[in-house]
């Protein structure tokens, strides 16, 4: 089976690792569910422990790269889950909604297979994000094009909370914003690595070359040093949860 991260997703377990203050988030939404199925799960990360969690991947590589011990994965689509009505106590999807290829279909598959909470972190639509779409607003365009509004996830999902997850300065989970108070941190190939819109978007190496300017003249610093008096930061992440 063919996907996208069996091209961009070699070397993605040595940026991205849950951050646990994001997986707290997560865990709590789940509730009591002793069962829960991970859409789009990738390599783990926010796999919650002390549940029974059953893996679903599309890409071979991002399976491979699984650590020992994790939950059995199954390798399929969102849009198809190989599971019967009502399977799952929970489902979780975590910043994988904008990688499928009919997400409406996708969320209604989830809400099919659990009969409690399915919870999903994405990003909101139309959110700036950070600073870093100053310098590459070819990402500000791509996260337009890729997220669903909210009214969509109702219409699937049925009622639905809505809550921000804040970016920590110190995330250890290399998503696209996390390093919006490290800023040179985007200039290392290997964290760009882990963001497949660093490995999907042509034309960014001007920006990124202005990014290096500012920084190493203060100019960086002059417009958004305001940033580093801040403990966490709303990028436009959103935990979205339906009983």
């Amino acid at each position: 089976m063919s996907a996208l991260y069996d091209r961009i997703g070699t070397g993605y377990s040595l940026v991205r690792q849950p951050d646990p203050r994001i997986a707290a988030r997560i865990d709590a939404a789940l509730g009591k569910a002793k069962t829960v199925v991970n859409i789009g799960a990738g390599t783990g990360s926010y796999e919650p422990a002390g549940r029974q969690v059953t893996a679903v991947e599309p890409s071979a590589e991002m399976i491979r790269q699984r650590p020992p011990g994790a939950a059995p994965a199954v390798q399929a689509r969102a849009e198809a889950l190989p599971f019967a009505d009502d399977s799952f106590d929970a489902a979780m999807a975590i910043l994988t909604v904008h990688h499928w290829s009919d997400q409406p279909r996708g969320l209604t598959e989830m809400r099919r297979v659990a009969h409690g909470p399915v919870v999903v972190l994405t990003f909101e639509q139309g959110h700036p994000g950070t600073w870093l779409g100053d310098y590459l607003p070819q990402l500000r365009e791509h996260d337009a094009g890729q997220t669903l509004p909210f009214e969509e996830y109702r219409r699937r999902l049925g009622e639905i909370e809505v809550t921000p997850v804040p970016v920590p300065h110190d995330c250890i989970d290399g998503f696209l914003y996390a390093f919006w108070r490290r800023p040179e941190a985007y200039l290392d190939p290997a964290v760009r690595a882990g963001s497949s819109s660093f490995r999907v978007l042509p034309g960014l190496d001007a920006g990124l070359s202005r990014l290096a300017a500012d920084l190493a003249s203060g100019e960086w610093e002059r417009r958004y040093g305001h940033l580093l008096q801040f403990e966490e930061f709303d990028a436009g992440y959103r935990l979205v949860v339906a009983e």
